[in-house]
């Protein structure tokens, strides 16, 4: 038993500092070297080495060698169109650099048995990390004490409804503390862990498939082999003329020759209306990585919707209350609740509607998942308890029927019922009477009707993939005129989805949302669509759409949600390297 309590006393106690020096030795830290693929001189280098500024410079030196440079102005044209696709992309590329799903500043740590605060960076693996309501977990780890620890995944799974994690539970980096309190043991971390290695595969850069750029530059293909015989009797030419009186002339009158064969018109105006569009799309709070990705923009004709973050804001907001009887009573206990000391999601949805209370507190039962009811004593009006229906009323009747009815609807739906005798330890009190149903609501994004409106006149098909409950999906896309849906049962579980590409596909074309997406499903979703010849645009503000922003024509990258009030979770909006990702942060084009 001694042997036991030791070895439990020096985990609690954490790493010592000899422990913690030796995985930094070993590069065992929370430090990653953030940033993209394709760096300054590889951009440098793909808009200098082109057809079109081959063909000029060759030309540009020819002119060089004849020692009248004042005929080779014509070079000024390789400098502009060079100049404008690398100042977008180094400009792009800054933006880029600062994706990151941790955003942080600090972690908690124990070791040698004193927790202090330090840098995320230098959490080592088998760091003792304590987090609270409102924390964003830096590690992938496991649960070593768990105290009402609630967790919301979101951002990794889409799944909007925070988890429950008890003592032997995963967590994952990325994943943000929205109750409770406990403390992990890192198993992952740095580049390692699960939410860096998704967003380093985001960022790998790949080249973006450009009709336009791809015509030009086979057509400077063709022109280039053309010159190959035409220059020879061009300068043959010029040489036997009695109107030519030295070499440097011959060649100068070749070369002019051949410049009007390039289209220099062609290439630099191209280049000009993608810079155009992109400075266009930037005043819309929009940042295009590469310029042909506008071009892409025009042709896409499914546009994949994330629900959370980018139709919602990711969080809830009182809907309504329905009350049969008198409602001063009700308003007085949901504002005591919603001022209850182990605040949540809900408590803060709740104060935002009731804001103030006359009550006294005395007593109360702190929010559980696994009880999913929380209870509060008032002085001289007993005892109120707000939860689930089917936990308060788990025998039924009127309220928790009513109740279901507002949930296959995809409400969320809350009970508020009273007693006169206070609840017994952890037990909910006797003699309890419902007194109203409390109704929740995800915060629709102001815009968000407006965009699929205007997406929906444009001819563009709409499909929603969230990772969230598909009535609460399917209730959002109602909510906000989404066309294929008119109910919420409608929603597609994306559980009963076949694996088959081509089956997939079949199933694409007759429903409009789908719920519990796995990140997986999100990237088939993408592929099987391209597979049937449309052009893919996918929306998201999440890890858990990083792969299908990459394989997506148009990836968007949604720059909002946030963690904790006033704090984004990220520290800006990023793109996610995909064929042609960009990110869009308000409605494409309108």
């Amino acid at each position: 038993m001694s042997e036991v309590a030791g070895v439990r006393a020096e985990r609690a106690a954490g790493l010592s500092a000899a422990e913690v020096a030796e995985r930094v030795a070993d590069g065992r830290t929370n430090a990653v070297r953030s940033r993209t693929s394709r760096s300054t001189a590889q951009i440098v280098r793909a808009n200098v080495i082109t057809p079109f500024n081959g063909l000029l410079t060759a030309l540009f030196l020819v002119i060089l060698a004849t020692g009248r440079w004042q005929n080779g102005l014509f070079g000024l044209v390789v400098v502009a169109n060079t100049a404008i696709g690398v100042v977008q992309e180094l400009r792009a590329k800054r933006t880029l650099d600062r994706l990151a799903v941790l955003n942080a500043p600090r972690a908690r740590v124990t070791r040698d048995g004193v927790t202090s605060e330090v840098d995320v960076g230098d959490v080592v693996a088998d760091d003792l990390i304590t987090v609270r309501a409102g924390d964003q977990v830096v590690a992938d780890g496991v649960v070593t004490a768990a105290d009402g620890l609630e967790v919301d995944e979101s951002l990794l799974t889409g799944e909007s409804e925070p988890v429950h994690k008890a003592v032997g539970d995963d967590v994952r980096s990325g994943s943000i503390v929205v109750a409770g309190s406990g403390r992990f043991q890192a198993t992952a971390v740095g580049e390692d862990a699960y939410a860096t290695r998704l967003t380093a595969e985001a960022r790998r850069f790949t080249v973006v498939r450009s009709e336009l750029v791809a015509g030009t530059n086979k057509l400077l293909r063709w022109i280039s082999l053309m010159m190959l015989v035409v220059g020879p009797l061009l300068l043959w030419g010029q040489l036997r003329s009695p109107d030519t009186d030295d070499w440097q002339e011959a060649m100068t009158g070749a070369v002019a020759a051949l410049v009007g064969m390039v289209p220099e018109g062609l290439v630099l105006l191209t280049s000009l209306a993608f810079m155009l569009a992109a400075v266009a799309l930037a005043r819309k709070q929009t940042l295009v990585q590469e310029l042909p990705a506008v071009e892409v923009l025009a042709r896409v004709d499914v546009v994949c919707l994330d629900k959370t973050g980018t139709l919602t804001h990711g969080d809830i907001v009182f809907d309504q209350l329905l009350a049969d009887g008198p409602q001063d009573d009700v308003r007085e206990a949901l504002a005591l609740l919603a001022t209850a000391p182990d605040a949540n999601a809900t408590s803060a949805a709740l104060a935002e509607e009731f804001s103030s209370t006359t009550w006294q507190r005395t007593g109360g039962v702190p929010f559980s998942s696994s009880r999913k009811w929380s209870s509060v004593d008032a002085l001289g009006h007993g005892t109120w308890v707000l939860g689930a229906p089917e936990m308060v009323f788990p025998e039924g009747g009127p309220p928790a029927e009513r109740a279901a009815d507002l949930a296959a609807r995809g409400k969320r739906v809350l009970v508020l019922a009273s007693a006169h005798s206070p609840a017994e330890g952890t037990s909910l009190p006797a003699g309890l009477a419902a007194r109203a149903l409390v109704v929740l609501a995800e915060r629709i994004r102001d815009d968000a009707a407006d965009t699929v409106r205007y997406f929906a006149e444009q001819g563009v098909t709409l499909k929603v993939i969230s990772g969230d409950n598909p009535r609460t999906v399917g209730a959002v896309a109602v909510s906000v005129g989404l066309p294929g849906i008119s109910d919420a049962g409608e929603a597609v579980d994306a559980r009963t989805l076949p694996d088959d590409p081509d089956a997939l596909a079949d199933v694409l074309e007759t429903s409009a949302v789908y719920g519990r997406v796995t990140p997986q499903q999100k990237r088939a979703v993408v592929g099987a669509l391209q597979r049937r010849g449309h052009v893919v645009a996918m929306t998201g503000d999440g890890v858990n759409d990083a792969m299908a922003l990459k394989d997506a024509d148009i990836g968007v990258a949604m720059g909002n949600g946030a963690p904790r009030p006033g704090r984004s979770r990220s520290s800006c909006c990023w793109t996610a390297g995909s064929r042609t990702c960009r990110t869009w942060s308000r409605r494409v084009g309108g």
